[in-house]
């Protein structure tokens, strides 16, 4: 067979001139400048997707993009940022002013009010007046932001979900508001108490402390007095707990939920039996606190008798239960009706849609969707640790385990997790908080959770150590105000014992297996010492001592050897 034939040079040219005028076209009609390279956008199909939150650079190119300017990089223009900065906590003069900034200007923070409707309204009207607040009330909220500086959670911002808070609050006698038991006053919405009086001011209102096993009697001992002082009926309750006795009384299935329950101290018995009720008189009516932790039936009971005026529905009185996500309100259904009858689950705002559920004939409970309410925070870290926001969306872990870091002792991280922090270098302060590197890899390699590089890996290691903060493993409670949190935190105390025992006994293991070692050391190298010529072979005593041996006699050398291997006739 012959040569192929040659493609001929114009039909080269040609193929070759079209590929370059594509390429060209493309070039010239791409979205993308040279500089940036895959930064997450498919142009080509146009992906939308909701964006919340965006890194420092991101958010400054695409403000650049958006404004249409072109910038230029300025060389050796360049500032170092220490990793103290990047944690984004704020120091104790920061932190004061910000509380008094927050006190200032507490009258804004409100929750949007339903316009006034009646029988005559259509519903078309009506849904365009709702409309026309929420975009006011959302209006209001946002120059707050920017004129006083200030960082508002994550608020709810679906007309949807506070329409259904409206109408919980139109058909319940009774409002319970469910908060954390770790930082009730975060969890707990004042606005949201002056809004039920101001629809009638028959209903009631009732703060259901949820996740109280946490808490030791004397903890909720000092919120039952605080609330006392604020005219506000407050119950301690716990879900897991009084699941957990249920079932072991067969009479409710066991519902497993995220925290840990806290055992109390037998001083705590003490405090139990001691238990006071915290009275106070609002308007004409007797508020009377205990901190205690009540069971089903005794919850029922307080339902029942809080409300004594006119009623929504004539014999019935009707339990509406509002928060914010994740906090227990399904939990507290399912533990109230003794089976599953309201799903849950960890993720913040897993309830959709409002439900209404009968205990008994008279007594109905209806569970409002998790609402995020407007409310003052220091960083966005503190969200992120208040469970909050959802922690597998978290982009930068530093703020949010610099912040536990700084929350709980060095000491008691090393005892709960087994681990030992590097400890501060000598021209450091010895009593600083470890950072977040030092813990995160601390806890990655004792976990295993390693990169492919070989280096801990410290964002799983951060969402594993967040979510056992969220779920009570890493206890810190919040306390009340005019009392200081490292004085609120009896947790702390037995982790130092426990490190300081442990600490202890392993010392004086080490001295004693230390001096032992070393006398052995000595008495091996002194006595036995072994022969050290060069290049010798079949030596078995030299100078009357054997290798390893000590002192032997001379006739002992060539019975040991027939003794030992009589086929051998050398003394390798």
């Amino acid at each position: 067979m012959g040569k192929k034939k040659a493609t001929c040079g114009l039909g080269r040219a040609l193929i070759k001139e079209r590929a370059q005028s594509q390429r060209g076209l493309r070039a010239k009609d791409s979205w993308l400048h040279t500089s940036e390279l895959n930064d997450g956008y498919d142009w080509g199909r146009l992906n939308l997707q909701s964006v919340t939150e965006q890194s420092s650079i991101d958010d400054f190119l695409a403000t650049a993009e958006l404004a249409g300017t072109e910038f230029v990089a300025e060389k050796l223009n360049i500032k170092f940022v220490s990793a103290e900065a990047r944690t984004e906590l704020l120091t104790s003069e920061e932190t004061k002013r910000i509380h008094k900034l927050q006190e200032e200007n507490k009258q804004f923070l409100c929750i949007p009010r339903r316009p006034h409707w009646d029988e005559s309204t259509s519903a078309e009207v009506l849904r365009e007046t709702e409309r026309e607040t929420f975009l006011q009330w959302r209006r209001q909220l946002a120059q707050l932001e920017e004129e006083k500086k200030l960082i508002l959670t994550p608020f709810e911002r679906n007309l949807d979900f506070w329409r259904q808070l409206w109408r919980v609050i139109e058909r319940s006698d009774v409002v319970v508001q469910i908060v954390d038991a770790r930082n009730p006053l975060l969890f707990r919405c004042q606005d949201l108490e002056c809004y039920v009086k101001e629809i009638d001011k028959d209903k009631e209102n009732i703060i259901l402390i949820n996740k109280a096993d946490l808490l030791t009697a004397q903890q909720r001992q000092s919120w039952a007095e605080f609330f006392e002082k604020e005219g506000v009926k407050v119950v301690f309750w716990s879900a897991l707990a009084e699941g957990q006795r249920l079932t072991a009384e067969g009479k409710v299935e066991h519902l497993d939920e995220g925290w840990q329950t806290c055992s109390e101290d037998a001083d705590d018995d003490d405090i139990i039996s001691q238990d006071k009720d915290h009275t106070r008189t609002v308007g004409d009516k007797l508020i009377t606190n205990q901190s205690h932790l009540v069971e089903r039936d005794e919850l029922l009971e307080i339902f029942k008798s809080v409300h004594a005026g006119q009623r929504i529905k004539e014999g019935q009185i009707t339990v509406g239960l509002v928060g914010y996500p994740n906090v227990g309100k399904s939990s507290t259904i399912n533990t109230i009706l003794g089976n599953k009858k309201v799903s849950v689950s960890a993720t913040p705002g897993h309830t959709k849609h409002f439900q209404t559920l009968y205990v008994e004939q008279e007594l109905c409970l209806c569970d409002c969707p998790g609402l995020v309410m407007p409310s003052f925070v220091s960083t966005k870290a503190e969200m992120i640790c208040s469970g909050i926001l959802p922690i597998d969306q978290m982009r930068d872990h530093v703020p949010p385990i610099s912040l536990i870091a700084q929350r709980i002792p060095r000491h008691a991280l090393e005892t709960i997790y087994g681990i030992n922090i590097i400890r501060p270098r000598e021209d450091e302060d010895q009593d600083r908080p470890p950072t977040s590197e030092e813990f995160l890899c601390a806890y990655g390699y004792m976990r295993g959770f390693m990169t492919a590089h070989g280096q801990p890996d410290q964002p799983r290691s951060a969402r594993y150590v967040l979510k056992d903060y969220v779920s009570g493993k890493l206890l810190y409670c919040h306390p009340p105000p005019g009392i200081e949190p490292a004085e609120f935190q009896p947790q702390f105390v037995k982790y130092e014992e426990k490190k300081g025992l442990k600490i202890s006994g392993e010392s004086q293991a080490h001295r004693g297996k230390k001096t032992r070692q070393i006398e052995n050391v000595v008495d091996t190298n002194f006595f036995h010492q072994e022969n050290v010529r060069a290049l010798t072979k079949g030596v078995q005593s030299v100078m009357g001592y054997k290798p390893g041996s000590g002192p032997v006699p001379l006739y002992a050398t060539s019975l040991d050897t027939v003794a030992g291997k009589p086929w051998k006739k050398h003394g390798n």
